[in-house]
């Protein structure tokens, strides 16, 4: 697997939702609660800055070679980030009958970066 179109999507994924969850958490928050509520809100931003600095971490890491003994930290962290993320959803996905069609999609989109990163984890690196 090309792990350069990996960490490139993946650093554009997360990207999007940093952004998103930075400078618009309060439109984000009504979307989901339909309230104020601030705490809720800080927890957003805090979200964001977490995943943009996980999508610089990953964009700067492109042109690496990822897998093996190679970064092994950065592989590690994006599968274990991605891991948990899709076994909550997936969790959440049984449970809420409210937004159904985000919580879908998102889990199927972390359940794809789960399988990839895995995949990559547990093959050898493609010197390409």
């Amino acid at each position: 697997m090309n792990t350069r179109t990996l960490m490139i999507i993946s650093a554009i994924f997360l990207a999007v939702n940093g952004f998103g969850f930075t400078f618009f958490p309060n439109e984000i928050a009504g979307l989901l609660i339909n309230d104020d509520n601030y705490i809720f809100i800080l927890i957003l931003q805090i979200l964001g800055a977490l995943y943009l600095g996980f999508s610089i971490l990953n964009w700067m890491s492109k042109a690496s070679l990822i897998g093996g003994i190679y970064n092994k930290p950065l592989l590690i962290g994006n599968l274990l980030h991605f891991f948990t993320a899709s076994m909550a959803l997936i969790k959440l996905a049984f449970k809420v009958e409210t937004n159904l069609q985000l919580i879908f999609s998102y889990t199927i989109i972390y359940s794809l970066f789960t399988l990839s990163f895995g995949y990559v984890f547990f093959t050898n690196p493609d010197l390409k």
